[in-house]
């Protein structure tokens, strides 16, 4: 009885690990890059509250990502002397290569496409935002009530850091583009706490049978 309990344990467990893992979630939404050192590093800051030097290159990635260790980076030239090249420096400003990915199809929402890449330099207030940089070159842009970027030059045209599921549709929540997503952990936990209790009810079973 104990080796056929221990047995179902196993069992259970791994179903519940491949569920888990069916059912990761990631998130569909506008991830924030700056180029540094030859590579881009995921922004420690929003574009909102950025402030860039004159010279910096930042880049825009629009996809599906469950967060940011995850998610992926711009594609395109990121050369600050290409980008820039016919917008000539002025006093009071200072010049921002802006690195703009639409993604691809496979990431898009429903009934969008992904429009081209492009690069854009904006040239700004010395003490103007990133967020301000990328107003300048790549109008409509559409935040959330919570200042999320949801859409630059009016792409995608709905939605907002929307969970998605492995298949790529939208689950039936929303939520703010990830920091960290716990919810497969916490299913996980969930199922190994039901499965401990199985398997205690197993052994008080077999000892009740062998005793009784």
């Amino acid at each position: 009885m104990l080796r056929r309990a221990a047995v179902l344990l196993v069992t259970l467990f791994t179903a519940l690990t491949a569920t888990a893992q069916a059912h990761a979630t990631g998130y569909r939404y506008w991830s924030f890059w700056d180029f540094d050192g030859g590579r881009w590093t995921y922004a420690t800051q929003g574009p909102a509250t950025a402030r860039p030097s004159d010279g910096d290159v930042q880049g825009f990635r629009f996809s599906v990502s469950e967060d940011s260790a995850d998610a992926t980076k711009p594609r395109g030239t990121t050369s600050f002397a290409a980008i820039c090249a016919r917008t000539p420096a002025r006093d009071g400003m200072k010049r921002v290569a802006l690195v703009i990915d639409f993604g691809t199809a496979a990431d898009a929402p429903s009934g969008e496409r992904p429009p081209a890449g492009r690069t854009a330099c904006a040239r700004i207030s010395a003490d103007a935002t990133t967020a301000d940089a990328l107003a300048s070159v790549a109008k409509p842009l559409r935040y959330d009530t919570n200042a999320l970027l949801c859409a630059i030059a009016g792409y995608p045209r709905t939605g907002c850091g929307e969970p998605v599921s492995d298949g790529k549709r939208p689950t039936t929540a929303t939520k703010e583009a990830p920091k960290n997503d716990s919810g497969p952990t916490v299913g996980l936990f969930a199922g190994a706490g039901a499965i401990a209790l199985l398997g205690a009810a197993a052994v008080w079973q077999a000892r009740r049978r062998r005793h009784g």
